[in-house]
């Protein structure tokens, strides 16, 4: 079989993602301008989301439609440009595809993981399960496979821009041996060593250290740490939850362990 013969099926397949992704859009723009004050003021104003994506025709709607809900975007087309913005930028959200000509999405994502820990959402196609594995393992927050609903990519920003947010919190302090936090400087620390820790990684630790010693639902981890429900067959939590006890072990805890209760939730063990 000639090689434009075995590529054709997935041209089809993006072909027909692109033209449910417009429908999708042009079917919200006008609600997304039409939508109440309590709702766009459920986020900070002008919060600056970095998108970087090379279909042009889908960021110029996404630029639209985001931009009804007081968010400032900036759009880049290619993996190279994205890394030159968010170099020269500061921004509270990145929203970054998977597949980019040149620079890949993944090696767009590793190259900010080293130096930043700012929030990122991954668009992927429907069905690649293993490029969303390996974007969360490197350090992505949460995905979106397309086509998506505006609206919904809309509410993950939002969930990211809240759980962003410092809080008065009477216990703003939480610990278990050498692990603490701080939930309104959104620090966490192994025996006063700081931890690098994306904003989900930091939500689930928070979550376990409440309850030490007490088993957190799947789904309870989901709305606190992504600000959605849990999805079936989805493993965004199970591979957080191991990104996390990789960065407790390298940070030198020794004595806490994060424990699966299969078919149920993870809990904090406390040391000896």
């Amino acid at each position: 079989m000639s090689a434009h013969r075995m590529a054709l099926p997935r041209i089809v397949k993006v072909a027909a993602n692109v033209v449910a992704q417009r429908k999708h859009l042009l079917d919200d723009r006008r609600a997304a301008a039409t939508a109440s004050d309590n709702m766009i003021n459920e986020q900070p104003r002008n919060a600056r989301v970095l998108l970087i994506d090379d279909d042009q025709e889908l960021s110029h709607m996404l630029s639209e439609f985001l931009g009804t809900d007081r968010l400032r975007l900036t759009v880049c087309h290619t993996g190279e440009d994205g890394i030159d913005a968010f170099t020269q930028g500061e921004f509270d959200v990145l929203i970054l595809d998977i597949m980019l000509p040149g620079m890949s999405g993944l090696e767009v994502l590793k190259k900010v993981r080293q130096v930043s820990q700012v929030p990122v959402i991954m668009l992927t196609a429907r069905g690649d399960d293993v490029d969303r594995i390996i974007g969360l393992e490197f350090g992505a927050d949460d995905y979106l496979p397309k086509p998506f609903n505006p609206r919904e990519l809309l509410a993950r920003i939002r969930a990211i821009l809240r759980r962003a947010q410092p809080r008065e919190d009477d216990r703003r302090h939480r610990s278990l041996g050498g692990i603490s936090v701080d939930t309104r400087t959104h620090r966490a620390t192994v025996d006063g060593s700081p931890m690098q820790l994306t904003g989900t990684e930091f939500e689930i630790l928070k979550s376990l250290l409440e309850t030490p010693g007490e088993v957190v639902s799947k789904e309870q981890l989901s709305e606190r740490a992504l600000g959605r429900r849990l999805l079936p067959y989805d493993r965004s939590i199970d591979t957080h939850i191991s990104n996390l006890r990789g960065k407790l072990e390298r940070a030198g805890n020794k004595n806490e362990t994060i424990q699966n209760q299969r078919g149920v939730g993870y809990l904090l063990i406390p040391g000896s």
